[in-house]
């Protein structure tokens, strides 16, 4: 059995919030190749999507790893004591603790990982994001493992005919639930059209009971109590035989999907799929963007990446992002582009309230509406 895990965390912008300095993919490696060296790690991969750090590994000790774990937080760590010489935006900011207590979970940084038996041919997508939400991925998953408009297999594939299995993470409430697809795709989507509050947490084959894909899930405001920046989540997702095909899972991303996040975490914005190169959320912090990185695992080797969505088909997608994102941007600090009061509780938003809280005086009864209601 083979364990992916992909552990992120944003541990300094440059410049801003918009890419990564080369001096923390360089930590990065270097620490991970001693790991390697160590015989901790069968491989791994460092990547980033805008300002936010992405470790890629392959190991034999299953999920939740405390050696695995540790790992991660010592390289978010020692990528943080660079950022800080360098005096890069927000070094460190999503390593919410002090020090590491035995899991990275609800300690800052978004974790995805997933154990498998490795089949004759294992490909799969590792979706990364920046300026966004957990609950980015509902609609793709959705599109990829239960709508037959988006996956032919659904309909013509007899390996995909019995469906998928959607474990789905309330993250406010600290609860989840499984629902099947296809009979409780109106259910499912009760609860995946609210990404906010719920995140598809995990995707099953129900025939076989394979997982098909992790992503992670931690809401980065409800753990710090406050706002310290947006999830920049990441989603693992397999491919082929009892899967979707790789054409079928990239497909819902040539659908700008409305996303919250981009400036601030305060905003919606077009999900933008770019390549690797094009993965710097630079105007007003975004539009916030996906990157999908292509492996075949060989041995627990990771055989990649291809860059998928450096490919012209998506090109209208861009396209329409950036038209999206004019269009959005014209609302200034209106809703619909600023996000609901709601959700503005997570961002900085309380803290102008608490500014102004004690001008906020009662509105009393109107005495002419009570006459006239006496009539």
């Amino acid at each position: 059995m083979i364990t992916l895990s992909v552990i992120k965390a944003d541990v300094g912008g440059y410049v801003g919030h918009s890419s990564m300095h080369p001096a923390l993919i360089e930590k990065a490696q270097e620490k991970l190749s001693q790991a390697l060296q160590s015989g901790i790690l069968i491989d791994f991969k460092v990547m980033r999507c805008g300002d936010d750090l992405e470790l890629i590994m392959t190991h034999n000790h299953g999920e939740d790893d405390e050696r695995i774990h540790q790992l991660a937080w010592h390289v978010f760590e020692e990528c943080t004591a660079v950022a800080r010489k360098l005096k890069l935006y927000g070094a460190g900011q999503d390593l919410l603790a002090d020090s590491f207590s035995g899991n990275v979970k609800g300690m800052g940084p978004g974790v995805a990982e997933m154990v498998i038996e490795e089949r004759l041919s294992e490909p799969i997508v590792i979706f990364m994001a920046d300026k966004t939400s957990a609950g980015s991925w509902n609609l793709p998953l959705y599109k990829a493992f239960a709508d037959p408009f988006n996956t032919a297999g659904l309909v013509i594939a007899a390996s995909l005919h019995g469906g998928f299995s959607f474990e789905i993470h309330d993250v406010k409430g600290h609860k989840k639930v499984t629902l099947n697809a296809p009979e409780e795709i109106y259910d499912m989507l009760a609860f995946m059209g609210s990404p906010s509050r719920y995140a598809v947490k995990a995707v099953y084959h129900r025939a076989t009971g394979q997982v098909g894909a992790v992503s992670s899930t931690q809401r980065l405001s409800l753990v710090a109590g406050r706002y310290v920046g947006k999830d920049d989540p990441v989603c693992v997702v397999r491919c082929q035989g009892n899967f979707p095909a790789v054409g079928e899972v990239l497909e819902p991303f040539a659908f700008p999907q409305i996303v919250e996040g981009w400036m601030r975490g305060s905003h919606h914005g077009p999900f933008m799929p770019t390549s690797f190169a094009q993965c710097n959320p630079t105007r007003f912090d975004g539009p916030p963007r996906v990157i999908a990185a292509g492996f075949q695992l060989a041995e627990g080797k990771l055989i990649g990446p291809t860059d998928l969505f450096d490919d012209p088909a998506f090109d209208n997608a861009r396209k329409q992002a950036n038209d999206i994102a004019d269009y959005l941007r014209r609302h200034g600090p209106f809703e619909p582009h600023r996000l609901p009061a709601d959700e503005m509780e997570y961002t900085t938003m309380p803290e102008v309230m608490a500014k102004l809280g004690s001008r906020f005086q009662e509105i009393e009864a109107d005495s002419r509406k009570a006459v006239h209601s006496g009539h």
